[in-house]
């Protein structure tokens, strides 16, 4: 059992937050169009991870940003490795059973080293801008301004994002050329922010329910 609601609600935000970026991650290997340009569905479950992300550095301070970042980096690389051996394996074959082939499985999970080298650098990387930034500007305005930190440390964390993992996962490597690139990353960069800014109301409601949850607003420990 937990001692306090504050270790049950660490505990829930870190579950959402994992569960999301581990998700993201397994799907991002699909691309969409946005309007003529190309985006990975991978961006949808991002935004859950914006707004975890913001609520942790919020009642858990840096430190604990930090460290769910890290153990979630280590669990995406788990999850890549029991692909890579899933993937080893032969499918059955039998007659009158229906079964995944080994084509349709690679086809959907056998993602590239580099993208799976630019998907976690991205994330590590990002994920340290935007809680830099966001003890910065609390700093500055207490608890006051929600909106201010979290759409803040998103515009800029989530533009490096945006461009690391297209960076290594398809333009270092020769796959996309330099105006897909920057299209790509900028279609990507504005849909995460644009879904970001829209649920700016739901970083208030959380904020709401988490103190009464709480029955106080926790002091951010540094």
């Amino acid at each position: 059992m937990f001692k306090t609601k504050k270790d049950t609600l660490y505990v829930i935000l870190a579950g959402i937050f994992i569960t999301n970026a581990v998700v993201a991650e397994l799907i991002g290997g699909k691309l969409i169009f946005v309007g003529p340009n190309l985006m990975s569905i991978g961006i949808l479950p991002w935004p859950v991870v914006f707004i975890t992300t913001d609520l942790i550095n919020e009642y858990f301070g840096q430190k604990g940003v930090r460290r769910l970042s890290m153990i979630t980096a280590g669990l995406i690389a788990y999850c890549f490795i029991v692909l890579y051996f899933a993937l080893q394996i032969p499918a059955a074959k039998m007659d009158g059973l229906t079964n995944v082939t080994d084509e349709q499985f690679q086809s959907v999970f056998g993602q590239s080293l580099w993208i799976i080298v630019g998907s976690i650098t991205a994330f590590l990387v990002s994920q340290l801008i935007d809680v830099t930034i966001f003890h910065l500007v609390k700093k500055r305005t207490g608890h006051k301004m929600i909106w201010l930190r979290t759409t803040g440390s998103t515009v800029i964390s989530q533009f490096f994002d945006s461009f690391i993992v297209l960076g290594i996962a398809f333009y270092l490597t020769g796959k996309m050329d330099t105006e897909t690139f920057i299209k790509s990353g900028l279609t990507g960069y504005s849909v995460k922010l644009g879904i970001a800014i829209l649920l700016t109301p739901v970083i208030y409601l959380a904020h709401w329910i988490i103190d009464k949850f709480v029955h106080e607003h926790v002091e951010t420990p540094d």
